[in-house]
């Protein structure tokens, strides 16, 4: 389907951040073709990121926060992506609360709503939905998940100040809602299965790091520990101990949405869609990004699925360009931030080779930069806390694949600009 031929139509399934985007890029490719976005969400397409960080936070609590029951749209004009007139502009025909069921890749139609749908093009980007509990009835009202806005609509009714929370899950929401939740005057239990946070993507010494700053903020972690459910009494743990709280967070992760490819046919594996460097899936008219894209990234020279905004938004455009015949590449770095207390942290790369991590200024002073480095004293990942500014320098580290003075890279003194090989 390239420009100037027949433009055909573009089916996209979901309407998330990268579906948007998607959409987006064809008209600014100057698509005119069909462009239908399907949306399992009765809601707007909106921007999950805020969820977890400024929509719990007590400046924004419930400020300009409206939900038209009648319609059951979102209102609030800070999470939605465009108002209604952007997609009608922009001819572009949008269905929310339209779950599709089904794909039949050799007849090139969707199922939605028990309609048949054609496409000349597929995109899939159903995204995730947050994982449950075993032993958790997920249906107690007392029960929360951090995935939708209505989730974080519920969640944000029940954190009462002087009320108490337990969260399930020493991951980054379960520690960016135990943040909100101190912030409202919340007592906040975080319970987890390692013996430190984050520690199984960012190492010991950084978990050290986060935990202690919870802890120094008020939170209580319990580490090491597996619920095995909730009773009267509240949750209990396998070490025979309970928690008892108002409200229950699980924040376990989420699960890709990849159901409705495997049952199209399509190749799955490594948790998700399996596509190559251009997002093409195992289908030459189906491409998939976002949360569910296991995407051949030629730079890391491996296959890697990211669940954050930052790829649902860089995406969708090269999946764009290669249904419109001229093939892109994705091989952006994976890349999250995250907002807690008083920390502002943001990480690039990929470092499952680390060798070592080495420290640019002094974590006690809560303004550092932390470096993964290979057997070679290459850079594979950099994470800045508190330090804005230097995420452009970081990733040309990487790139660079080069050797680095390790004395010069943790001495502030030196520009990283100039670690760079001549």
């Amino acid at each position: 389907m390239a420009v100037g031929a027949d433009p055909g139509t573009v089916v996209i399934v979901g309407a998330g951040v990268a579906g948007v985007r998607a959409a987006e890029a064809l008209r600014a490719a100057e698509f005119d073709g069909r462009i239908v976005l399907f949306g399992a969400e009765n809601e707007a397409p909106y921007d999950r990121i805020p969820l977890s960080l400024e929509f719990l936070e007590p400046k924004t609590s419930r400020i300009a926060r409206a939900y038209d029951e009648a319609d059951r749209r979102l209102v609030w004009a800070d999470l939605t992506l465009h108002d209604d007139d952007w997609y009608r502009r922009h001819g572009i025909e949008l269905h929310t609360g339209a779950p599709v069921t089904a794909i039949h890749p050799a007849a090139h139609t969707v199922t939605v709503g028990g309609q048949i749908v054609g496409y000349d093009k597929l995109l899939l980007a159903t995204g995730s939905r947050a994982r449950s509990l075993p032993g958790i009835d997920m249906g107690d009202p007392r029960v929360h998940t951090l995935r939708t806005y209505r989730d974080a609509v519920g969640l944000d009714a029940a954190l009462t100040p002087g009320g108490s929370v337990a969260i399930v899950g020493a991951g980054w929401i379960g520690l960016e809602v135990a943040a909100a939740a101190r912030h409202r005057g919340l007592d906040v239990t975080v319970l987890g299965r390692s013996r430190l946070p984050l520690a199984r993507s960012l190492g010991e010494e950084i978990g050290e790091f986060f935990a202690e700053t919870h802890r120094a903020n008020g939170v209580e972690l319990r580490l090491g520990v597996t619920v095995g459910a909730r009773g009267a009494a509240g949750l209990t743990l396998t070490d025979g101990t309970t928690v008892a709280a108002d409200t229950l967070l699980v924040a376990v992760g989420a699960e890709p949405n990849i159901e409705l490819a495997r049952r199209a046919g399509l190749s799955t594996g490594g948790g998700g869609v399996l596509v190559d460097a251009g997002l093409q899936t195992s289908d030459r008219d189906i491409y998939a990004v976002g949360d569910i894209a296991a995407a051949r990234n030629p730079f890391l020279q491996t296959r890697i699925r990211v669940e954050h905004w930052a790829t649902a938004r860089k995406q969708p455009a090269v999946a764009v360009a290669g249904m419109l015949g001229r093939p892109g590449v994705y091989d952006e770095l994976p890349y999250f931030f995250t907002d807690q207390f008083d920390l502002g942290m943001e990480y690039v790369g990929y470092a499952p080779d680390c060798r070592r991590v080495v420290f640019r200024g002094a974590v006690a002073d809560r303004e550092f930069i932390a470096f993964w480095l290979d057997e070679r004293d290459r850079v594979l990942a950099g994470m800045n806390v508190n330090v804005p500014g230097v995420v452009a320098d970081i990733k040309a580290l990487i790139r660079a694949r080069h050797p680095v003075a390790v004395g010069r890279l943790t001495d502030p003194r030196h520009r990283l600009a100039d670690l760079l090989p001549g």
